[in-house]
């Protein structure tokens, strides 16, 4: 929900998906300390949004446990959008893996919505879930991450951590790297969004490093998930190609849940958008809109003409 009345401090934008740009930058645009949930306002307007927030001297607080996790690991006196210096070496971004992590390709090309939706260890929406199954959500999130800590693709690294116990990790030049450890709980980074820049109790359990006894790290499988390298290559793209990959990801997770399409169509789906959809600056809200719009039509009709199930 995000609240953008001129009487409240603190909003939180967590509106899932596109229909969330709107708000969050509304929300920006009034100086606020901003609580961010919804990934998909940097993906689709990342220069954007960014300029609103330094312009309006809006603090921005990403609560993602991912991005939450890196912020943790930098220096106290660090602000979202600021550049990290020669200091910070790179970012390494966890990921569970999803559902499917240990699938071949064959099996996730006939997965079900209601396999792609059992995630071994966050409870979320369809549609993220959906997204983590595919890495797609680690693709998006890859974005999220470029703008909020201003960096390029190359300077983030993801590590498959299926244990989700390790939310992000940070790499400085002297060879530390730092890490945010915690149980799986959105609990942790919500709260301290609310009492940054101190901390409150979240209620969330102490995590028994007893118990989980060991840490496991994987290189994520490209070929096995495309979507994450189409998230890069729209961001290497720049303009509206993130607004367009996100749209084609919304319709194409939405036709799948539906029965309408394979799993393995959505990357497909994603892709042939990106190769037709123009690519413009992002100069203003109207210009993301409309190649929101534009990406979402050619996705429909790629799906309409046949690469369905039916």
């Amino acid at each position: 929900m995000v609240a953008t009345n001129d009487q409240v401090d603190i909003v939180m934008a967590a509106i899932v998906g596109a229909a969330g740009l709107e708000a969050s930058l509304a929300a920006a645009s009034k100086g606020k300390k901003i609580l961010l949930a919804n990934k998909e306002s940097l993906v689709m307007s990342g220069q954007l949004f960014m300029k609103q927030v330094n312009q309006s001297s809006a603090t921005l607080l990403p609560i993602d446990s991912e991005h939450n996790a890196i912020f943790q690991c930098l220096p106290n006196s660090y602000h979202c959008g600021e550049k990290l210096g020669e200091q910070i070496v790179r970012i390494l971004l966890t990921a569970s893996g999803g559902p499917f992590r240990t699938w071949s390709t064959d099996q996730m090309r006939t997965a079900t919505p209601e396999q792609a939706c059992a995630h071994p260890k966050w409870s979320m929406g369809q549609k993220i879930s959906v997204d983590s199954a595919s890495l797609m959500n680690k693709g998006l999130e890859l974005i999220e991450a470029c703008w909020l800590f201003d960096l390029k693709p190359d300077q983030i690294e993801v590590h498959i951590h299926p244990e989700s116990v390790v939310h992000s990790m940070v790499e400085y030049t002297d060879g530390s790297v730092i890490s945010q450890m915690g149980n799986p709980d959105m609990r942790t980074p919500i709260a301290y969004g609310l009492a940054w820049p101190d901390r409150i109790s979240s209620g969330v359990a102490s995590l028994d490093l007893f118990e989980i006894a060991s840490l496991n790290f994987e290189r994520p499988d490209f070929d096995r998930f495309p979507c994450l390298q189409l998230a890069k290559e729209a961001f290497k793209a720049g303009g509206t190609a993130c607004a367009s990959l996100n749209a084609a990801n919304e319709v194409a997770v939405a036709s799948f849940l539906k029965g309408n399409i394979l799993f393995s169509a959505i990357p497909d789906i994603i892709e042939r958008v990106l190769e037709t959809a123009s690519v413009d600056p992002v100069d203003s809200i109207q210009t993301v809109l409309c190649a929101d719009l534009e990406a979402r039509r050619i996705a429909s009709e790629i799906i309409a003409i046949g690469m369905t199930t039916r």
